[in-house]
């Protein structure tokens, strides 16, 4: 591991104040607030109790330190100082997206526009992995607590320690111990232990349903309990509506909302090769935003020719109808 950004225990303890502030707990340890040189940062503690050991510590920062981009969360600095090891990143001051989409964290709910804003961040932050990095990277972890938000709602990936490498002999796939989180796990992956870049669109896929519903991945009660079975119910309805988070009051672009749906079942096909690439899957994202970006300006315009005509039309119902 290279040395030019290795950081004392001691420099530690300065930076968090001798750990004054918590940011988030995990089975890794605890995350605190820092200060480096007039910047943020968020300092990962690895708890001596971790099933997160030394050897995932030294791939998190090993893999960090080459891989450079605007929708991953990068790396400041680390630890490696006797027993006390820390992973340093640049501090995302919004959170998680599950906190926001919860509302824990008493913000305004996330409008249509960011939650496809994220989303499209998210998988071009995926997208570098598979397709930017030699090796190919697959994350093995992708879930929306693992995607952070900035001041300006940006989105990052984060938590690379579950990261795994492919060799480029034309390998599209490794054998490996399973990890990674229930819920979002590719079943075809926890079946065989064949690891490929489409068991992250299998968990991305997951992401963008909870980011449609804001509902829990795995809820008991429900009549299918995994989100997947739950939402393939419901559209036999026809009806988005009755999947898209109620909390967004309709404001949001109904084609927008079908197609998001639509590439979301096809990134959880319980086939790897019938699921879509994360190239495929930024670009569908993007048309995305496109769509609810023109849906705003035509309600602006509407608005527009409405105060001038002295009527307020409203153009919410103009769009797509709520079902097909």
């Amino acid at each position: 591991m290279t040395k030019d950004r290795r950081i004392t225990y001691p420099q530690v303890l300065k930076m968090t104040n001798n750990f004054e502030r918590v940011l988030g707990k995990g089975g890794f340890g605890t995350v605190y607030h820092g200060n480096l040189e007039d910047a943020q940062v968020a300092v990962k503690m690895l708890s001596h109790s971790s099933a997160q050991g030394y050897k995932e510590f030294k791939a998190e920062v090993e893999l960090l330190l080459r891989v450079h981009h605007r929708h991953l969360v990068g790396l400041v600095g680390y630890c490696d100082d006797g027993d006390n090891l820390a992973l340093i990143y640049e501090y995302m001051a919004n959170g998680d997206l599950r906190e926001n989409m919860s509302g824990k964290t008493g913000g305004n709910v996330l409008t249509w526009e960011n939650r496809m804003q994220i989303a499209v961040e998210a998988a071009q932050g995926l997208e570098y992995l598979h397709d930017g990095c030699t090796p190919p990277m697959v994350h093995r972890d992708v879930k929306t607590t693992n995607i952070l938000l900035n001041e300006r709602c940006g989105a990052k990936l984060a938590d690379f320690g579950l990261s795994r490498s492919f060799p480029i002999d034309g390998e599209c796939h490794v054998s490996t111990v399973v990890a990674g989180t229930p819920g979002y796990l590719d079943p075809e992956y926890y079946r065989t232990n064949w690891l490929s870049e489409k068991s992250d669109v299998y968990s991305f896929g997951v992401v963008l349903l909870e980011i449609v519903t804001n509902q829990p991945v795995i809820e008991k009660t429900r009549e299918r309990p995994h989100i997947n079975e739950w939402v393939a119910l419901m559209l036999t309805k026809g009806d988005i509506k009755s999947i898209v988070d109620p909390k967004l009051m309709e404001d949001y672009d109904t084609n927008g909302a079908w197609k998001i749906v639509e590439l979301a079942l096809s990134c959880v096909n319980p086939s790897s090769n019938r699921r879509p690439t994360m190239a495929h899957v930024v670009t569908e994202l993007s048309e995305c935003v496109a769509f609810e970006n023109a849906r705003r300006q035509g309600s602006e315009e509407m608005y527009t020719r409405g105060a001038t005509d002295f009527s307020y039309t409203s153009s919410a119902s103009e769009f797509a109808p709520g079902a097909r």
